[in-house]
């Protein structure tokens, strides 16, 4: 298996005896995502839709190759799901008038190749039976600011970019609760999973999953985060990828018995038992 800093997710969701598979974002860079992807022996017989969570670089790196690459396999016509802002030209810089360029996917070089029907969305939307994209989240929280200096260019412009389109992905385990899927929760975990509450009327969480978009973050904001997290009562608690290391240390001391330290190529089965 290869690591880097990007992030893909494969899950199947079981319903009604049905498995129905979903790839979620597709890491940095093609050669690692598709490398592991082989040495996963993961098929494409169930694939039923692609969703990214965002338009940068460690989210989308591997998809155009993919699509490329196993175009005999991938059904035609697969719907791929993406927020605003997902092919909008982004980066850092001090003003609008000299951003630095960091993240691109161009929407013509997807379309280009006749495989996928790109589905951009706002609101909640289902992908595959049992799981839903959450569409805008609503910020509530008064600590997860978006980082300053971050641009997207909408129109013939730049503008701050807040994020509006960034998705995650919900389930409903079984008797058990939801699942939040974050690919960067650049809006904020806490706002992330109190979203994912709100729409589905379910107040019980399962596990939460992802990219914490902690690193860096203030002492202040990572301790608020924690407790907040803590306050929901996760069965399951696994921070990944842009989480940081001191985030990741506090999750840690703070819900032992919730967390689990996570591994390129871990594979977690949420099931009417326990998890494993």
């Amino acid at each position: 298996m290869y690591a880097e800093h990007g992030l893909a997710f494969h899950f199947e969701t079981l319903v009604d005896g049905r498995s129905h598979a979903l790839l979620f974002d597709f890491g940095r860079t093609s050669h690692a995502f598709i490398r592991n992807i082989d040495t996963l022996k993961m098929g494409f017989d169930k694939l039923e839709a692609l969703a990214l969570s965002h338009g940068h670089l460690d989210h989308f790196g591997g998809l155009v190759e993919l699509l490329k690459s196993r175009r005999e396999k991938m059904p035609k016509g697969i719907p791929l799901y993406v927020g605003e802002d997902a092919f909008a030209p982004s980066g850092t810089g001090k003003g609008p008038d000299n951003v630095r360029v960091t993240h691109h996917l161009k929407k013509e070089d997807v379309e280009g190749l006749g495989l996928v029907d790109i589905v951009e969305i706002k609101d909640p939307t289902p992908i595959v039976p049992g799981a839903y994209l959450t569409g805008r989240i609503e910020k509530v929280t008064d600590y997860e600011k978006v980082d300053p200096g971050r641009w997207v260019r909408r129109g013939d412009h730049f503008e701050v970019d807040n994020f509006v389109g960034e998705q995650s992905v919900v389930l409903n385990a079984k008797g058990k609760g939801l699942i939040v899927l974050t690919g960067c929760g650049h809006v904020g975990i806490v706002n992330t999973v109190k979203h994912a509450q709100k729409i589905t009327g379910i107040e019980k969480v399962h596990a939460i999953m992802g990219g914490f978009h902690l690193t860096g973050a203030e002492e202040e904001r990572i301790q608020r985060t924690v407790a907040d997290i803590k306050a929901m009562a996760p069965d399951y608690i696994v921070p990944m990828h842009c989480t940081g290391f001191e985030a990741t240390v506090v999750f840690a001391k703070e819900m032992p018995d919730q967390f689990i330290l996570n591994t390129v190529g871990t594979s977690y089965i949420f099931s009417e038992g326990s998890l494993t």
